[in-house]
């Protein structure tokens, strides 16, 4: 077995807490955008988002190594582009592919590289 498979399938529950850590962070961001920085429902559910997130991302550094799960928030980038995107109605230009691209690449590598 190769050893990016290895260190895949060492940190895997490990990685998807922490893909799902990452979401839920750039949603609860997303929310306290839309809150328009007044105190209503979506400032809250921001804050129950963050927090959801924030105790994933605790949890999932019991099933991986630091060195592997921790780049994965940079994840959230890409969550954020997206949901600005499809709930927002923000714009995605070539730059932000190009980005996309070089944060899921590095994403990869560094999932992998724990041998």
């Amino acid at each position: 077995m190769s050893r990016f498979k290895q260190s895949i399938r060492e940190n895997r529950k490990g990685i998807l807490l922490m893909t799902l850590a990452a979401f839920l962070t750039s949603l609860g961001q997303m929310f306290w955008k839309l809150s328009g920085a007044g105190i209503n429902p979506e400032l809250i559910g921001g804050f129950i988002f963050y927090f959801l997130g924030a105790v994933l991302m605790i949890l999932s550094f019991r099933f991986g190594s630091l060195s592997v799960l921790h780049p994965l928030l940079s994840l959230g980038y890409v969550f954020a582009l997206f949901l600005g995107v499809f709930l927002v109605g923000e714009t995605i230009e070539t730059v932000h592919v190009l980005g996309v691209l070089l944060i899921i690449g590095g994403v990869v590598l560094i999932g992998g590289g724990d041998h």
